[in-house]
């Protein structure tokens, strides 16, 4: 065995094997209108769970799961106790989904330790495949790993609407022993996970890889405005308290918040429910969300305070009343520059454009990158299409995607040391 080529440039893998395999999974979930719906836990998720494992062992990896369900292959190097190189993603689907979501991740991680299985080669640290738990829904396998599981089985709700106890019952999982699912920088070096950009900025840039900045946080509340219902015809224009109107006026500064900050965050108003929601009635209550998103902390609490101020200014402007209900607060990951640098060479060296950007939807990446170092890869999504029958990307760009995985796992070997006490004293 061999630590790497003398030139690790042509180290290739299998494309077509990796094509063919998105198609073997496609099918495991497959309905008849075209979309793919392989729920977590769900017969169809087990069929698919079982085949991956069988593929990992054919890649000459161990393979376990843990009591998250998490699947886990893993490839021995030649420094027995190193801590690991991770990959991986997730395997189930959204309701009606596609077939490049999460897969590419998991299946893309594979042929690059088949590529390695079939020359005989290892590297100094052992790389590991990971296959997150029902990503989806509760994405109770990679916050299990990162330490980050809620403390109640009954907090979550898996998509088949069973109870979590008996989905990771099924799956060979333990919700009493998820503490034994938390990893640490100990044991994984790094991780970096394949993905789909479920956007169209690659496409629109025409660039083949994005090199992810990080996984950006999230803050989401619950604004309920409450005017006086009154007839739409009689109630003169300056005595109406129109709690849509307010609404409306809000809906505006949202968007007009995030333009003004640096950084491109992005702010939402995604759900509005208007009552009593008749055509000769002027407005009484709406009840609205806003969704606000960026990779920086700071950002998000300007956003937040900001929306705050507006829309209570808003509110008593139409002498209506509002309340504020905090509904998410997901910190941002930040990926590590040094796995950022090594994906950025990589591409430089193999040729291929890319280009710097956040990844604005969440990923298991975003919680393993509270315990280890953690990096993304995206290849282009067709027209930004993702959640859907129509999500595409080519077969060149999962190969693409799946040989710059490949590559970076070189680099990585070499960058990080196999000894724990090393790294710490190179962290200080």
């Amino acid at each position: 065995m061999v630590t790497l080529l003398s030139q690790p440039s042509r180290l290739t893998l299998n494309g077509d094997r990796l094509n063919q395999r998105i198609e073997i999974l496609a099918n495991l979930g497959r309905q008849s209108s075209g979309y793919i719906r392989r729920l977590a836990f769900t017969p169809e998720d087990l069929q698919a769970r079982q085949q991956v494992q069988t593929w990992m062992a054919q890649a000459g990896m161990t393979v376990r799961i843990d009591a998250a369900g998490n699947i886990i292959g893993r490839y021995p190097g030649q420094v027995q106790d190193a801590p690991a190189l991770a990959t991986g993603s997730h395997i189930d689907t959204v309701p009606s989904g596609g077939r490049f979501d999460g897969v590419l991740g998991v299946l893309a991680g594979i042929e690059a330790i088949a590529a390695l299985q079939e020359r005989h080669l290892r590297l100094r640290h052992p790389l590991e495949v990971i296959v997150f738990t029902d990503e989806e829904s509760t994405m109770i396998g990679c916050q299990a790993m990162a330490g980050t599981v809620q403390a109640r089985a009954a907090d979550y709700h898996p998509a088949d609407g069973t109870t979590l106890e008996s989905c990771l019952e099924r799956v060979g999982g333990n919700w009493d022993e998820i503490a034994t699912a938390l990893r640490s920088r100990s044991d994984l070096a790094a991780f970096v996970e394949l993905h789909v950009e479920q956007g169209a900025v690659l496409e629109h840039q025409q660039r083949s890889i994005g090199v992810v900045e990080g996984v950006v946080g999230i803050r989401r509340w619950a604004l309920s405005l409450t005017g006086e219902a009154n007839h739409a015809g009689t109630t003169p224009m300056d005595l109406r308290h129109d709690a849509l109107v307010a609404a409306a006026e809000i809906t505006l500064a949202v968007r007009r918040i995030a333009l003004q900050q640096p950084g491109n965050p992005v702010a939402t108003v995604g759900y509005l429910n208007v009552l009593p929601n008749a055509v000769n009635i002027v407005p009484g209550r709406v009840d609205l969300s806003v969704d606000m998103r960026d990779l920086s902390c700071n950002c998000l609490h300007t956003m937040e305070q900001r929306l705050k101020q507006e829309a209570q200014g808003i509110a008593a402007t139409h002498g209506v009343a509002i309340t504020f209900k905090p509904l998410l607060c997901v910190e941002p990951t930040p990926a590590a520059p040094g796995i950022q640098g090594a994906i950025a060479t990589v591409c430089d060296e193999l040729g291929l454009s890319h280009c710097s950007l956040p990844s604005r939807a969440g990923h298991d990446a975003l919680e393993i990158g509270r315990i280890t170092d953690m990096g993304m890869i995206f290849v282009p999504s067709q027209a930004g299409i993702s959640h859907s029958q129509a999500e595409y990307t080519s077969p060149e760009q999962c190969t693409q995607g799946a040989t710059v995985l490949l590559h970076t796992f070189l680099k990585l070997d070499t960058a990080y040391p196999t000894d724990n006490a090393e790294r710490v004293k190179s962290e200080e």
